[in-house]
């Protein structure tokens, strides 16, 4: 009895349901959808998920793909990269230039300061498979 319990407590609902997982996803995550028949996988951002189909859009076009034409389901994780701010700060100094110049104005020696400052958000993460279709019950 004590043995059942302990089964009991370790049961895990999204192994029965491999949909569930799907379903955990948030809105706007990045997907790449495998569709039977399809050549190359559909590269969409999800709207929001139901038990039969997800609403995603692509390319600035909302659609709606069905649970059952689906063979494969990826998603990038929406865990944010940080990103890295490099500030680079360049001085110059320069000596007096003796040389005849036009009358625009005579160069002068001192220094000249120059700043920039850059932000990489560094690569994505790669997709992770979130659904695969689970293969047909065989009928005997």
């Amino acid at each position: 009895m004590l043995m059942g319990a302990v089964l009991w407590g370790t049961h895990n609902p999204s192994a029965d349901n491999p949909w569930a997982k799907v379903q955990e996803l948030k809105s706007r995550s990045e997907l790449r959808i495998y569709k039977k028949g399809a050549r190359e996988p559909l590269m969409a951002t999800l709207d929001e998920v139901t038990e039969d189909r997800i609403p995603i859009v692509v390319k600035n076009e909302q659609m709606s793909v069905q649970k059952d034409d689906i063979v494969r389901l990826d998603a990038r994780p929406t865990g944010k990269t940080p990103s890295k701010a490099v500030k680079e700060t360049t001085v110059k100094t320069t000596d007096a230039d003796y040389t005849p110049h036009p009358p625009a104005g005579v160069q002068v020696p001192g220094e000249s300061y120059s700043t920039s400052v850059s932000r990489s958000s560094g690569s994505k993460p790669d997709f992770e498979t979130v659904y695969r279709r689970p293969p047909a019950a065989v009928r005997n």
